[in-house]
């Protein structure tokens, strides 16, 4: 007796490469296995994005088809090639499909294991573990440097894990490469100082956006300022304040001078808001050229007017007050006030780029895609359910740390705060991350937040977080029938310890530490999703929209800050901000860090088909469409609104990070 097995053999799409190989396979069946098949076919073999089929003949019915073996062979022509293999599909004789997605890189002569889209987690038990245990030798931790979290070892980044030819030959990853694009040739070994804002106005002519261009137009408002905390490229620094530090002594008289508000009344009804840099307290700043920068820590009180606007009354450069330390106001002359507010966005753009940017999207997302990929089969409905989210993270920070932040990067080498002071920041943001500050409604809770008027970042982030959230919940419950699955679930746990030991050290405060229930669960893996998506687009992508114009966010700074008031002009102004060439390695930075890819995978979007099950694929629809919805809404509130607000469009926020 023959029974015959179709077997369809997918290879990836052009984005991939694929060539020509001996294939074999063998099915295994819960009634028995057939014995190893060579898939033969006229040429071309397994070439880009193909699908070929292959009868597989057995001595007896399978039954249900719950593993297949795959191996290939070298071809005598084209030895020690890669293959791409996308899935697989097995039609038995009485017309059941069984799918095998694999989406991986084949690239030895090895046996591999490939279970069964739809199999529970209790069923091949002893294949997850083979599974895990090759990750665990593929992805390994490499630790931080300096107490940072850990990360993938760099020189043993997997196939799996690089870019593909698309993004590879689009992210010309280097400074040379931006500042050609932006040309700004001329401009990039020039040493001098600005002399005048014309000379800034032609540099920043050579490459502008519809949002730079606003920037540029607005940037010295001070409604403009107060904007830029809300809706800016860091909204996580600003706080409603209830009781003024003690080391800002601002008074009533400074701030409201009619005498007809106080402080202590606008507090009480919510209207005064505290930005503090403190964290950049102390933080030795670096010296670029020969000479030295300077980086403060201000602290900046803000006002939210009658017509809702969120201008700041007191700015106070540093933390310790004096009489060397002055508490700047909107009275002062106009280029005191415009220096204060000058050295307050040099210090928002380095806390922006190492905590808000760096530590809190890159390096954690790095932490959650590892201790994933390390210990999760790739079976598991978590697995299906997070890996979209961990595409080219590993490889994007692999060339952030060698481009960027090394010793030769151009973090390091242009930026107030690069060298020594750099690491500085990270380990102080580092020790003050909560899970309640990486899970966005909890957030701007605790920051008091939640009525805030034109507050654009909020009101979309927190519709995309319901969004996910929902998402996740309804998926997660088909797998999860209990709170005891979860708890019972040792690969989850695996997942979570490993976050825990290799990536924080035990550092990020109530972050959890074992999962008991589902929904917290879901509340987690929202996080993860939301961090890796929403929260690294929203921090992200509008870089080169509010920094391109230099004065509004300088990289750095060539002047100490102001000790006494009354002495600044325009001339000390243009001599405080950067030199010509760090400003354009400044610019050409920004500009990369807000290129997108071509192939980018946005938010909803699953090109890669790892569920099989009816219900979360209905489940991706609906997200799909939901996404949609608050697309539109967005797109149409923006047409009334003088600065459009983008960057948590689910249109333009991408699955991961990978930018």
């Amino acid at each position: 007796m023959v029974v015959t097995y179709e077997v369809t053999v997918y290879t990836g799409d052009a984005t991939h490469s694929s060539c020509f190989h001996d294939v074999f396979i063998t099915l295994c069946g819960e009634h028995g296995d057939s014995e190893e098949n060579k898939l033969s076919s006229t040429f071309p073999y397994f070439h880009i994005d193909s699908a070929l089929k292959f009868e597989v003949n057995c001595d007896k019915p399978l039954g249900r088809v719950c593993l297949i073996i795959l191996r290939k062979e070298h071809h005598v022509w084209w030895p020690n090639t890669k293959w791409f293999l996308a899935k697989v599909e097995v039609k038995s004789p009485l017309g059941e499909i069984y799918q095998f997605p694999i989406y991986r890189w084949i690239n030895d002569c090895e046996d591999h294991y490939f279970p069964e889209g739809s199999v529970k987690h209790d069923i091949l038990k002893k294949y997850w573990e083979k599974n895990i245990k090759e990750n665990q030798k593929l992805y390994e931790w490499a630790e931080g440097d300096k107490g940072l979290p850990s990360h993938l070892k760099d020189e043993s980044l997997p196939l799996d894990a690089n870019f593909s030819y698309t993004k590879e030959a689009e992210m010309a990853f280097t400074a040379v490469e931006a500042i050609a694009e932006l040309k700004l040739e001329e401009w990039a070994e020039m040493k001098k100082k600005w002399t005048n804002i014309d000379d800034i106005e032609r540099l920043y002519s050579c490459h502008r956006t519809e949002i730079s261009d606003y920037v540029h137009d607005h940037w010295k408002e001070d409604s403009f300022f107060g904007y830029q905390f809300l809706n800016g490229l860091n909204p996580m620094v600003i706080q409603r304040c209830q009781t003024l530090p003690d080391n800002f002594p601002v008074t009533d008289k400074m701030v409201f001078k009619d005498g007809k508000q106080s402080l202590k009344e606008e507090m009480k009804n919510g209207n005064i808001f505290l930005c503090d840099y403190k964290m950049l307290d102390g933080v030795k700043a670096n010296i670029i050229d020969g000479k030295q920068q300077y980086l403060v820590a201000p602290l900046v009180l803000l006002h939210r007017t009658p017509d809702d606007k969120l201008m700041p009354v007191a700015i106070q450069l540093k933390q310790t007050p004096g009489k060397d330390n002055p508490i700047f106001l909107p009275s002062d002359s106009e280029w005191d006030w415009l220096l204060a507010k000058t050295f307050v966005k040099n210090a928002d753009f380095n806390l922006h780029e190492l905590s808000v940017h760096l530590l809190r999207t890159h390096l954690l997302a790095e932490v959650f895609s590892v201790a994933l990929l390390r210990n999760l089969p790739m079976m598991h409905p978590l697995y299906k359910l997070l890996v979209p989210h961990t595409r080219y993270t590993e490889m994007i920070n692999f060339m952030a740390r060698k481009y960027l932040i090394s010793e030769e990067g151009v973090f390091t080498k242009f930026a107030s705060s690069g060298g020594e002071g750099m690491f500085t920041i990270l380990q102080r943001a580092l020790s003050s991350v909560t899970y309640r500050s990486l899970c966005l409604p909890d957030d701007l809770s605790d920051r008091g937040l939640m009525d805030v008027p034109n507050f654009f970042y909020r009101d979309d982030g927190l519709k995309l977080w319901s969004i996910i959230n929902s998402f996740v919940q309804r998926v997660l419950t088909f797998y999860y029938k209990s709170d005891k699955m979860v708890k019972e679930d040792q690969t989850l746990k695996m997942w979570i310890s490993d976050i825990h030991a290799h990536g924080f050290n035990n550092n990020i405060k109530h972050m959890p530490s074992k999962m008991e229930t589902v929904d917290e669960l879901v509340k987690f893996v929202t996080m993860v999703i939301f961090t890796c998506s929403a929260q690294h687009s929203a921090i992200n992508t509008g870089q080169y929209d509010f920094i391109g114009w230099m004065p509004n966010t300088p990289v750095s700074l060539e002047r100490p800050p102001p000790s006494r008031k009354g002495n600044a002009t325009e001339a000390t102004l243009l001599d405080t901000f950067p030199a010509i060439n760090t400003t354009v390695q400044g610019m050409a930075a920004v500009w990369l860090l807000s290129k997108r890819s071509s192939d980018s995978v946005y938010l909803g979007n699953y090109p890669e088909q790892r569920f099989v099950e009816d219900t979360p694929l209905q489940e991706i629809k609906r997200f799909k469409e939901q996404l949609k919805k608050l697309s539109q809404a967005i797109n149409e509130r923006n047409k009334h609104l003088d600065l459009p607000y983008t960057y948590l469009d689910p249109k333009v926020v991408e699955n991961s990070v990978s930018l």
